[in-house]
């Protein structure tokens, strides 16, 4: 297909993260073809029409393989396309998939390692989705403080694992092409922390608190949360995390960022009783009109539990030029009301 702008390559383009990234990229540049690769394991077609009408006030208007990433063959990919950058964010991502062999052989295998080096030879960024479950429990939950990169490497489930594989063979290709006197290939790892926003409804269980919590009032009840509520999460807005995803493709303030892995938060610690209070000032209710019911941690989740994350955003302010711009508590309140507006056209 000929375009006058660049191509853009989206894998994961019909989930959550993937649809606004896409939606944002036709808003910024009308010019520019994206090419979406969705295997539809948990995205949809309908999210990525959605998302392009909120966001660009009009149709998608780029190009679609319902391919999964292990099927393509990314050199003949890059030579028919040649991407302007490549944005990697197609994975499994249930949290309590056990199915260790496929997590880990979808998320981190032959394909995974084949992109890397395709885009290191032909020189085109690379950015990719990794996850703050690569963290698992580090010394900060303790201390109550934010999460360096380094302190990265232990996670506590397989999801966890598989991102902190996807890391591992960048760092490994990374110190290779330098150590053969060659440049550091422009890939650039995120960690996401815990993203909230438009576009979440169909993750199911795995959608965010803000969601969730917000259905329940909406559905006449209270916000139910584990005991007793101080569990503290960074939340972060999806604007500000495609924000930093562009940012890493030298999109953002920064046209030259510095290849590497990078927390990818709001910086700031949101308690979910605070989660709970920013979405009834969303819905105009105060905190005695639906109080917080409080219940016990069921086991089989106590056992993977992160109990306190926050990103420290200073490498990402220094590398990659970028610093989130939302407030999460005042982001969620106004995410709750769209959810209320848009709970009619839903229902219909």
């Amino acid at each position: 297909m000929t375009t006058q702008g660049p191509c853009y390559i989206v894998t994961g383009g019909c989930g959550f993260i993937g649809s606004n990234l896409v939606a944002t990229l036709q808003q910024r540049d009308p010019t520019c073809h994206v090419l979406v690769i969705d295997s539809f394991r948990s995205g949809t077609y309908s999210l990525l029409v959605e998302t392009c009408e909120r966001i660009v006030g009009g149709p998608f208007t780029g190009e679609l393989l319902p391919e999964s990433v292990e099927d393509l063959d990314w050199t003949s990919l890059f030579v028919e396309r040649r991407p302007a950058a490549v944005f990697h964010l197609g994975a499994i991502t249930d949290t309590t998939v056990d199915d260790e062999r496929d997590m880990i052989r979808q998320n981190a295998g032959d394909s995974w390692r084949l992109l890397l080096e395709t885009s290191a030879d032909a020189g085109v960024p690379l950015v990719y989705a990794s996850s703050a479950a690569t963290y698992g429990t580090p010394p900060e939950v303790a201390q109550r403080v934010p999460f360096k990169e380094d302190s990265a490497g232990k996670p506590n489930n397989v999801y966890g694992f598989s991102k902190w594989l996807m890391e591992t063979a960048h760092r490994r290709l990374a110190c290779e092409r330098v150590a053969d006197g060659e440049p550091e290939p422009w890939i650039v790892g995120l960690r996401y922390f815990n993203v909230f926003g438009p576009g979440e409804s169909g993750k199911g269980k795995m959608a965010s608190m803000a969601y969730q919590l917000t259905q329940q009032v909406l559905a006449g009840g209270r916000p139910r949360l584990f005991s007793d509520g101080t569990q503290t999460r960074d939340q972060v807005a999806v604007e500000d995390i495609v924000g930093i995803t562009l940012a890493g493709a030298g999109l953002g303030e920064r046209a030259d960022p510095e290849p590497g892995v990078y927390n990818a938060g709001s910086g700031k610690p949101t308690t979910f009783e605070q989660v709970a209070s920013a979405v009834r000032r969303g819905l105009g209710l105060a905190d005695a009109d639906r109080p917080t019911e409080f219940f016990d941690m069921p086991e089989h989740i106590a056992r993977f539990y992160q109990s306190f994350t926050l990103a420290d955003m200073a490498k990402a302010k220094r590398g990659l030029g970028f610093e989130p711009i939302h407030d999460p508590q005042e982001a969620i309140a106004s995410y709750a009301a769209l959810l209320a507006d848009d709970r009619p056209t839903t229902e219909s």
